[in-house]
């Protein structure tokens, strides 16, 4: 079975030919566990820490091989408001309910679907939209590097 002992972060290989393995955000954070990519074929993730997988990241194998990783659609809500004020407000909500939260460019607020949260939204005032898309959260202000790797 093929081994996974490192990660280069996206930006810092090429990806050319590379396997590649699609995760959901919450499968993004791993030490150790064994994967399937894409194409159907096992490997083994076994890094000496936990690390939190992005979007493009490779996945360097002992072999000398690389797994892009790829961030997988999920079913998240984009949360818009007609001002700085009102997107403030509502990311203080959330970020009070302790929910991982992507803020997007033009200060567009992405989280996970919740249907509490969406109410909680809807009662704000807020805009939102229910689509699939990939989600790759804030680290947090204690994350290392805010890349973890």
């Amino acid at each position: 079975m093929r081994h996974v002992t490192g990660v280069k972060p996206a930006g810092e290989w090429m990806a050319g030919d590379a396997a590649t393995v699609t995760l959901a955000f919450d499968d993004r954070h791993r030490r150790r566990i064994k994967l399937t990519d894409d194409a159907g074929a096992e490997f083994l993730l076994d890094l000496a820490e936990a690390v939190r997988l992005e979007d493009g990241d490779g996945l360097v194998l002992d072999t000398g091989g690389i797994i892009a990783v790829c961030a997988a659609e999920e079913d998240v809500l984009d949360i818009t408001c007609d001002n700085a004020s009102e997107i403030a407000r509502v990311a203080w909500h959330i970020g009070n309910r302790h929910t991982p939260v992507q803020v997007l460019p033009e200060g567009t607020l992405r989280i996970a679907y919740d249907h509490v949260l969406e109410a909680m939204i809807i009662g704000l005032g807020a805009a939102f939209e229910r689509r699939q898309a990939p989600f790759s959260p804030e680290p947090g202000a204690y994350a290392e590097g805010g890349h973890g790797h």
